[in-house]
């Protein structure tokens, strides 16, 4: 029997008013074993509940709960989904973690292909470690959406590049999906002379049949670090590449909207920075439906911030903040940033923007999201006067001031001598910062 846990109780919740403590075990719910969150949260939105929990002394007792259908008991466990992540059982050719330098924390080397973290936090899973089971189970208990790293729809060049035989027949799969109710939303890592091309034509091809049960897809360019020592040999795209592969896109997002109503398929602003063209608007974007994956990031944030900064009724000059900021940003947002910066200056704003170049993972690697604070540290240093540092909250681990190279804010404080504000990647939220000054 699978015993679970219980970290802690919320004070005044149901579990907390049967006496149920911090130690205690869980052990059925309505007579049934649990074995993850999933099952947890189906058995528990029934408005009869019965709860069967171990005491310390290894007494047992049953409590019979009537409760609204939406309200929680007010358990809380030692793990975010109870049981054990599942492992990721491929070996990528592009693999970012298998790219990390030596002597990174543990917990960055882990890596999970589990479909319970696609539903619960929107990670993107392979699927070839999902039995017919846990694709019943997906259907039963409705997860949806999944995000799923498709690549390529060609059986032989999704097996190269996710080095895993079970990597075949994943039409087959998101058919089964969609058919049954579950919305996908996929993901393409392109790499030069592997998957692009007419791969990729036939890849967007096929996906697009699935519309609207796949509901979008993204192409995302694959990102190399300069620690691949015995890795399959892979290349960035050349500047003409991208241009290109932008070029290839949008014919299919023209050729979708007039089929389908919608573009379908989306790249993330990486491309258009490496191809040097133009961001696309807002409302190209479609409500932003992979965000999270770096597609539109750029186009929602100008948005914001423009809005935001025409309702700051102010004169030039008065009423503005002008306490000296640097906003810090990696390489692949330097220009965007500096426009930013440009309309802030306009508005009697004392700003600037410093790139950081990374040293830590590689100068291929652009986006501020892996700049550490090391690089931080080493290329600011002497650079500051009484400029407060600006940076974006997608440095750091999520809900810490953590880098991924273990530096703190703490610690760039004090070695550059300045205040640092963590803003989030949300131009209304970030103007707010600059104006507050927190």
């Amino acid at each position: 029997m699978h015993k679970i846990n219980i970290k802690d109780v919320i004070k005044g919740s149901i579990a907390w008013d049967l006496d149920i403590q911090k130690g205690d075990k869980l052990i059925t719910l309505n007579g049934k074993e649990i074995i993850d969150i999933i099952d947890y949260r189906y058995e528990v939105s029934n408005e009869f509940i019965q709860l069967e929990i171990e005491k310390a002394t290894g007494e047992r007792y049953i409590f019979e709960v009537e409760k609204d259908y939406d309200e929680d008991l007010g358990l809380v466990f030692e793990e975010e989904i109870i049981d054990r992540p599942k492992h990721c059982r491929n070996k990528c050719i592009f693999c970012f973690i298998d790219q990390l330098p030596k002597g990174v924390r543990k917990s960055l080397l882990f890596k999970d292909d589990d479909y319970r973290f696609s539903f619960l936090q929107g990670n993107f899973i392979t699927m070839t470690n999902m039995s017919e089971e846990e694709i019943a189970r997906v259907i039963k208990y409705k997860l949806s959406p999944l995000y799923v790293s498709i690549h390529a729809t060609d059986d032989d060049v999704r097996v190269k590049m996710i080095n895993n035989p079970n990597a075949k027949g994943i039409m087959d799969k998101l058919k089964k999906l969609v058919e049954n109710g579950i919305e996908v939303h996929g993901q393409i890592v392109l790499c030069p002379e592997i998957n692009d091309g007419k791969i990729l034509d036939r890849t967007i091809k096929d996906l697009s049949s699935l519309y609207p049960g796949v509901k979008s897809i993204a192409v995302v360019p694959v990102g190399l670090t300069d620690h691949r020592e015995k890795l399959y040999k892979l290349r960035t795209f050349t500047k003409e590449e991208a241009k290109n592969v932008v070029e290839q896109v949008f014919s299919w997002q023209k050729k979708l909207k007039k089929e389908l109503g919608s573009s379908f398929v989306f790249l993330s602003d990486e491309f258009y920075v490496m191809a040097g063209v133009t961001i696309p608007s807002y409302y190209h974007y479609e409500g932003f439906p992979q965000i999270e994956n770096g597609v539109g990031l750029m186009a929602l944030f100008k948005h914001q911030f423009q809005r935001s900064l025409k309702r700051l009724k102010v004169k030039k000059g008065k009423n503005i903040n002008t306490t000296p900021y640097i906003i810090v940003t990696g390489i692949a947002a330097y220009n965007f940033m500096e426009e930013v910066a440009k309309e802030l200056r306009k508005t009697g704003f004392n700003v600037k923007v410093e790139k950081i170049h990374n040293e830590f993972f590689g100068h291929n690697i652009t986006v501020a999201g892996l700049v550490v604070g090391k690089d931080i540290i080493n290329q600011l240093k002497g650079k500051i006067n009484e400029e407060v540092l600006v940076i974006p909250d997608v440095m750091l681990k999520e809900s810490s001031n953590v880098f991924l190279d273990d530096t703190t804010v703490e610690e760039i404080e004090r070695e550059l001598g300045t205040k640092v504000i963590v803003s989030e990647v949300d131009g209304r939220k970030f103007l707010q910062r600059i104006q507050s000054g927190r």
